[in-house]
């Protein structure tokens, strides 16, 4: 079955890899091995490990996303980075990257990046944007509270957004009847979460398979768990084609 990993961190240079053990060490070992564990194609952004402290380092980020789509155009979809604090700037950035082709905001990691709150008057900016470019936006919560989510989800009703992994525990409940409540509201399945058994099957009985989109989290996850952390749930296998591939296509347009 087709595999498309929504939530990947590529990086070009060193100082921008976040894998949590020192591999893979290179951007031709990262791809290989998404590959070897039977992902078809992934999505995401390049994170720095720093604060990027002016907008010029999200260009350059941005640009770096590129440069991989470049490098493997058949495999990888780049994700791209706004930034709260400069709202202008990143609406100017979403109108030049969406006429190269990118389909896809973030993850955005505040905690990381220092971007702000996500229900700020900045953000509510770019919001505006993205839901009339149709780009869905994947965003980290954590510290975020979910009310922070609200405004945006309310207030955008045609803007895909897509909360960045389960969570564990109270945590994923929450967030599970939170993309039940709203029509725009989704959640990709990276990190913590799909290692408690039966989570996925709970997830699908509040929210819908609809609702959810496969996600690795790689470097700092094991692509491999997490996907034989879903076909090892007791999915049907329409439940398994939305949650690897279909959902993903659907609210992005990309085939």
């Amino acid at each position: 079955m087709k595999v498309i990993d929504a939530h990947i961190h590529p990086f070009l240079d060193a100082e921008n890899n976040i894998a949590a053990y020192g591999a893979p060490n290179t951007l031709e070992e990262f791809i290989s091995e998404l590959k070897r564990a039977g992902v078809t194609k992934a999505c995401g952004s390049v994170i720095a490990k720093t604060e990027a402290a002016t907008f010029e380092a999200i260009e350059k980020l941005n640009d770096d996303a590129l440069k991989i789509r470049d490098r493997y155009p058949d495999f990888y979809i780049p994700g791209v980075h706004v930034h709260g604090r400069f709202p202008t700037e990143s609406c100017r950035e979403l109108e030049r990257l969406h006429a190269r082709g990118v389909r896809w905001i973030g993850e955005l990691v505040p905690y990381m990046m220092k971007t702000g709150p996500y229900d700020a008057p900045g953000m509510m900016e770019i919001y505006a944007l993205a839901q009339d470019l149709g780009m869905p936006v994947n965003l980290h919560l954590w510290p975020s509270p979910l009310g922070e989510l609200e405004t945006a989800a309310r207030n955008f009703p045609n803007l895909k957004l897509v909360i960045a992994h389960p969570g564990d525990f109270g945590e994923a409940p929450e967030r599970f009847r939170f993309v039940a409540e709203h029509d725009n509201v989704f959640l990709d399945l990276s990190g913590t979460g799909l290692f408690r058994w039966n989570m996925l099957r709970y997830a699908i009985g509040v929210c819908g398979s609809e609702k959810l989109l496969f996600g690795s989290d790689f470097p700092i996850c094991s692509v491999g768990m997490n996907l034989h952390g879903v076909l090892s749930e007791t999915l049907s296998e329409e439940e398994s084609a939305n949650v690897f591939y279909r959902n993903f296509e659907r609210i992005t347009r990309i085939n």
